[in-house]
């Protein structure tokens, strides 16, 4: 049997610290801090070999701000390499202290004892439109902002909106530009909080385009399609899903999918005693981000109903994939009402408990567990 040394390797912008582990050893070993640049891993590596030369050495390091740029560039050099989850690692009880040492030495032991869930790598293709999607949201965020800042000066300076309806619709747009204010200042400041407004608008415009462009590739075309069915779940949404969670057979069930986006309930329990806690939050929060949006939907319409749109997005599937996702838009509907005004939840919990549900309908419809 191959005799196998642990590299655990503590990355940040700053510089990289790295230590080995092997089994039978109590302590690490050849710990050294290097510059961050992968080349001095490489060469950290050729020195090891010098000495254990019959060893199959595995790297590790945890999931962070580099991302995947150290795991390809290693693994393009023949060095088998391996990104793990922060939050599968096993964490110390008590007062903690942490230096690039002791982090180091804990990557490498998790890596020796199996201590941890290996993060997916997706391919180049969807790391690249993950990242564009991101750039949108986060652009869409700015827009968000800004519509927040015009309210907040308009209502600083007395001006309310009462002709009637809900803001940002195009006659709510429409008395903004109208307004009058006596200072020429104000009205500038007014006019240039527009332009912003406008230029956002148009840029998350442009980029909902381009994410429609990427949903119609041949790669992602028939399963964007399929996501589409369910309410709530657009163009922009289905694409997120499936280039972030990459393989979705790579979770044997529904729940170890929600479990990944955190959308379970946390355990804090001791003897006899079980006590659950909120959502883990430990996992993908911009896709249950997402899904929590997607959720909201559930409180429109009536059920048993679908709407004109619903329908147009559904054309063109197969029978049975529209008929498991009305199944899940009629009982994820239902629930909403039966939680909120028989049981009396309250609104966040109930979008909660939708959202981890939807999650699951989501990775039956992805591996095809649709009976």
């Amino acid at each position: 049997m191959t005799s196998i040394l642990y590299v655990g390797m503590d990355v940040h912008t700053t510089n990289y610290t790295l230590c080995c582990y092997q089994f039978g050893e109590d302590d690490v070993f050849a710990q050294a801090q290097v510059e961050p640049d992968f080349r001095n891993i490489l060469k950290y590596l050729k020195k090891v070999r010098e000495i254990y030369d019959d060893y199959e050495i595995i790297c590790g390091y945890e999931a962070g701000c580099l991302g995947y740029s150290l795991y390809h560039q290693l693994t393009s050099n023949g060095v088998k390499c391996i990104i793990l989850a922060p939050t599968s690692m096993p964490m110390a009880r008590g007062p903690i202290i942490k230096n690039d040492k002791r982090d180091a030495k804990k990557i490498a032991k998790c890596l020796a004892y199996g201590t941890y869930n290996a993060v997916y790598v997706p391919t180049k293709e969807d790391e690249a439109i993950k990242e564009y999607i991101r750039m949108r949201d986060a652009e869409k965020e700015t827009l968000k902002r800004i519509k927040q800042q015009i309210l907040s000066f308009c209502l600083r300076h007395g001006k309310h909106y009462c002709e009637g309806g809900s803001n940002w619709t195009q006659k709510h747009v429409a008395w903004l530009e109208k307004l009058e204010f006596k200072s020429a200042v104000l009205q500038e400041t007014q006019r240039e909080y527009l332009v912003l407004y406008y230029q956002a608008c148009e840029k998350v415009d442009l980029y909902d385009k381009r994410i429609e462009s990427f949903a119609k590739q041949e790669a992602y075309a028939e399963r964007v399609s399929k996501l589409t069915c369910f309410i709530g779940i657009k163009v922009h949404t289905a694409l997120a899903l499936i280039v972030e969670t990459g393989d979705f057979n790579r979770f044997a069930k529904a729940q170890n999918y929600s479990s990944y986006l955190g959308l379970v309930p946390g355990e804090d329990s001791s003897g006899n005693s079980v006590h659950r806690t909120g959502i883990t939050k430990a996992g993908n929060s911009h896709l249950r981000r997402l899904l929590i949006e997607a959720a909201h939907s559930y409180n429109r319409g009536t059920a048993g109903k679908k709407s004109k749109t619903l329908a147009a997005r559904q054309a063109g599937n197969e029978p049975k994939v529209v008929a498991y996702a009305d199944r899940a838009n009629e009982r994820l509907r239902r629930k909403f009402y039966r939680l909120t005004y028989k049981r009396n939840a309250k609104y966040n919990v109930v979008i909660t408990a939708l959202a981890r549900e939807l999650a699951c309908f989501v990775w039956g419809m992805m591996t095809d567990n649709i009976a």
